[in-house]
């Protein structure tokens, strides 16, 4: 009995100590957050032709804003979009024809084609949509993306910069109209792009983000062209490893996008955070156990229910005030919407859920199919 009661007390212990530093964690997210900034455009931009690729598939709120948004790029180049589907009863088709009927030099392209390559069914879509492209610079913007005016202004200037293969741009989330989109917004906000700037400023990763990436088509082609990441569920990652095995850089914009969060259910907001847990375990297993610590609120619930008492209590109301300073820094470096202390503790104990599941099981569902990770990233030929 007392073994066990002392067993109980170390496992109260190292949960407090755990959670005590995700407090300066989160702390020291709050000073990076807020002084993150990335360098500007800093030589003459060559606005280039360029051709944007949205992948689409079905029905989503709000697209025909997002569509018009990249139609009124303040960009002086000849501009193609290219919006794809796999169906010709794909709903996303209404909102791309209305769209395009108010483009008057016909910029919008629309392409239907059913073709697969892989399991992933956004690559596919990828590969029959760049066959139509008549531009060499390739800008992939994911459909439930929306952009500001300088955007492609932004990733061109990046893009021409000398070194540089890819550019891509962090995000935030903006919530849609149900109560769970504005859980998947605070998870965003609160936890996913705080800790990707973290990793950046600390040169702890180098990420590339599928909200948006442009490259060349050169370089597309000596990464093995969308074909190499067909069976890619993280193409994103693959296709950021794959630029940067040639020697070149992937450049973070100097702008955030913004990301629309529509989950429609508990299931589906728990379903997304799984996907990305396992992802991110599949890719890098020791960098995924280390973030045991982000979740100090979490963290010092268990050490509660091991029997801390009143450290465990201090500690959670630490957790929660250093986790809404930080999202207050977020929100005054990127803008977006402030999240209450609730919203923020059901945000965290949702993502320390998905982080602890993401250890047991290889699979994900994404867009309503199943797969099954492997932890293997393809080379692609670079000749």
């Amino acid at each position: 009995m007392g073994t066990g009661l002392g067993v109980l007390d170390l496992a109260a212990d190292f949960f407090l100590v755990a959670a005590a530093a995700g407090c300066l964690y989160l702390l020291l997210a709050a000073y990076l957050v807020l002084t993150f900034r990335v360098q500007g455009k800093t030589q003459p931009l060559d606005p280039v032709p360029v051709t944007v690729l949205v992948p689409l598939c079905g029905a989503e709120p709000d697209l025909e804003v997002r569509l018009r948004a990249l139609c009124r790029q303040d960009y002086a180049g000849p501009v193609q979009i290219i919006c794809g589907v796999r169906s010709a009863t794909d709903p996303a088709i209404d909102a791309v024809t209305a769209v395009a009927g108010e483009c008057e030099d016909g910029r919008i392209d629309l392409q239907i084609d059913s073709r697969t390559y892989g399991c992933n069914l956004k690559i596919s879509n990828l590969i029959n949509m760049a066959r139509h492209a008549r531009h060499d610079t390739l800008v992939l913007v994911d459909s439930d993306i929306e952009v500001g005016p300088e955007f492609l202004a932004d990733v061109v200037g990046e893009l021409q910069k000398p070194g540089v293969g890819a550019v891509t741009n962090l995000y935030r989330g903006v919530a849609g109209s149900n109560v769970w989109s504005y859980f998947a917004t605070a998870a965003l906000n609160a936890h996913f792009l705080p800790d990707a700037i973290v990793a950046l400023r600390l040169k702890l990763a180098q990420p590339c983000f599928g909200a948006s990436i442009a490259l060349t088509r050169k370089t597309l082609q000596q990464i093995g062209g969308f074909q190499a990441f067909a069976d890619q569920i993280w193409d994103d990652y693959a296709i950021g490893q794959a630029v940067r095995r040639l020697g070149l850089n992937v450049a973070i914009a100097p702008a955030a996008v913004v990301h629309l969060c529509c989950a429609q259910s508990g299931g589906e907001l728990f379903a997304s955070e799984l996907r990305a847990a396992r992802t991110a375990r599949s890719i890098a297993p020791i960098g995924q156990a280390g973030r045991m610590v982000v979740y100090p609120f979490a963290l010092s619930l268990i050490a509660a229910l091991l029997g801390a008492g009143a450290p465990a209590a201090v500690l959670a109301v630490a957790a929660l005030g250093a986790r809404a300073l930080m999202t207050r820094c977020f929100v005054r470096r990127f803008g977006g919407p402030t999240h209450s202390s609730v919203l923020l503790a059901f945000g965290e104990l949702v993502v320390f859920a998905a982080f602890i599941a993401g250890w047991f099981g290889p699979d994900v569902i994404w867009r309503g199919n199943r797969y099954r990770l492997v932890s293997e990233i393809p080379a692609t030929d670079s000749q």
